[in-house]
């Protein structure tokens, strides 16, 4: 499939050159939006025109002219739209390919990209104060950051996942006390934590227990489990005390002053990030000589890159936007590449049952718990709607769409699909139906629209999965499956794969086509990390 689109290219190169046309630009071949426009489009005419000193559509002419000669075999026509695109249009048979690619490659190897090799990237997501249950909201970061992994893993990076636990601070001695309160039957101080789950875990509390111990354990055992449910591992659970008693954040800053970026001023120490894009500089000790926030995350930083990590993705929500700029100066002060350290912003969700927003907070006991929500709705269809939208903006997660079990339900639309693939596959099993080889079977019978649909968006999964890799973008592989599996169940509704009216031959060709389905849906829930039944 891509060595067709390389061909297509290769043949407008050689018409430009042809033409004693030279630019320096790249040639753009994308497909279009509606299919009556061809199969692929490119604006080379347009981009060319004003270098090449013609008029796009008398450009556009000529390079047809100059590559119909050239063209591959599968090219059935080219033409002119517009101001000067040129569209080709393929025979059927490229969808064959396509479809026997797939096939051949099966799940593990059709649409995997080597872009990645030999890039180590440490991914650190969700990382929630350990100060309770992740809350509902918590499930986007840990769908998102699992399925970007999964993502760059099929696209050939060498991928850790990451937890960072802010385990140091002012919180974790609120979270403390509150603990403590609640076991002695006092009342909670009114900047400490009084969810329900305090009172819960206080009456779970040994009486001899330390509160700050045992309800730090008793977090890290409830953030596993519930990621757990989810299908999330952690290669690491990276605490924050673990920088200071390694000594880490005084060798990070023994490490800037001898760079020449900290200075003193008014008792504090400043790190110079003005030096490196920053709008100002920035107090990493303060007057009283503790740390600000900022000189342990830069030796946070310091640490994944001293551990060979040659990318890092931190995964983090909207608020922290303004602190994207001081960490990035903070690396670069350090002497490493920022371009090496991408953070990705994400919207918060926005949680409805019966029509009203339920409320996410946990200092203040209105929290509904991610587990809960894991219990309710299950992890496949949890997973999906996190993954429904672009992480930078709002989601709206509807707990009574996503628990019914309805076409309005996306995962229930797309995993039914799959569930009706294996139907198929067991149907022609039980009939006896051998499959023939590829070598034996009629794929020109393959003319419906409905099967050239589906065939059509099967040949996108490559470049869709290499473009959501590229944009850190999941969403748009929930988007292809789901667009997949809606053209399936047409196909499914107007096209049978075996009985009365369908040849054998037909059959054969559409077994082939529904086998493609369920490759192309199985690579699409194993990057989402969702389940692929074969009975709903």
């Amino acid at each position: 499939m891509s060595s067709i689109k390389q061909n297509l290219i290769e043949c407008l190169k050689q018409g430009l050159k042809s033409l004693d046309i030279n630019v320096a630009i790249g040639i753009g071949l994308e497909r279009p939006a509606r299919k009556e426009h061809g199969d692929w489009s490119s604006n080379i005419a347009l981009a060319a025109a004003k270098p090449a000193g013609v008029p796009p559509r008398v450009l556009a002419q000529k390079l047809v002219e100059s590559m119909e000669p050239i063209c591959p075999s599968v090219v059935k026509e080219i033409q002119i739209a517009g101001p000067g695109f040129i569209n080709f249009y393929l025979h059927d048979s490229w969808l064959y390919e396509v479809m026997l690619e797939a096939i051949s490659l099966g799940e593990n190897n059709f649409g995997r990209s080597e872009i990645g090799k030999s890039i180590s990237v440490n991914v650190e997501f969700v990382s929630a104060n350990p100060t309770g249950p992740l809350h509902a909201g918590g499930g986007r970061w840990a769908a998102f950051g699992d399925s970007l992994c999964n993502l760059l893993q099929f696209c050939g990076y060498k991928v850790h996942r990451e937890y960072y636990l802010n385990d140091r601070g002012k919180q974790m001695q609120l979270f403390a006390q509150s603990l403590a309160a609640k076991k002695a039957g006092k009342e909670v101080d009114s900047n400490g934590y009084q969810g329900e789950y305090i009172t819960e875990w206080a009456a779970e509390m040994p009486d001899d227990a330390d509160p700050a111990l045992w309800g730090y354990d008793r977090v890290l055992k409830d953030l596993r489990e519930t990621l757990a449910k989810m299908g999330v591992y952690f290669d690491t659970w990276y605490s924050e005390n673990s920088l200071i008693e390694s000594g880490a954040i005084d060798q990070t800053l023994e490490k800037l002053s001898s760079r020449g970026v900290v200075y003193e001023l008014d008792g504090a120490t400043w790190l110079r990030t003005t030096a490196f894009d920053d709008d100002k500089d920035r107090v990493i000790i303060r007057s009283d000589g503790q740390p600000t926030y900022v000189l342990p995350d830069i030796a946070y930083h310091r640490d994944k890159f001293q551990r060979g990590f040659d990318l890092l993705i931190d995964i983090w929500g909207s608020d922290h936007h303004g602190y994207v700029t001081r960490l990035k100066a903070g690396v670069a002060a350090l002497g490493y590449d920022p371009n090496c350290l991408e953070v990705i912003l994400g919207q918060l969700v926005t949680l409805v049952k019966n029509g009203q927003p339920v409320r996410l907070s946990k200092r203040t006991g209105d929290m509904v718990a991610l587990s809960d929500v894991l219990d309710a709705v299950g992890p496949d269809a949890a997973r999906l709607t996190f993954l429904l939208q672009s992480i930078d903006t709002r989601l709206v997660f509807d707990l009574d769409v996503v628990s019914s079990n309805t076409m309005e339900n996306p995962v229930y639309y797309i995993q039914y699909a799959y569930a009706r693939v294996a139907s198929i596959a067991k149907v022609a099993k039980e009939r006896g139906i051998v499959q023939l080889s590829p070598q034996e079977v009629d794929f020109s019978l393959l003319v419906h629209e409905r099967e050239k649909d589906l065939l059509r968006a099967l040949s996108e999964l490559p470049e869709t999965i290499l473009l959501a890799c590229n944009e850190r973008a999941p969403y748009k592989i929930t988007n292809w499956v789901r667009d997949f599996a809606g053209r399936f169940h047409g196909f499914y509704h107007d096209c049978y794969v075996m009985g009365e009216g369908i040849s054998p031959q037909l059959t054969q060709a559409r077994l082939y086509l529904v086998e493609a389905v369920r490759i192309g849906l199985n690579i699409g829930l194993k990057i989402l990390g969702v389940s692929a039944p074969e009975e709903m």
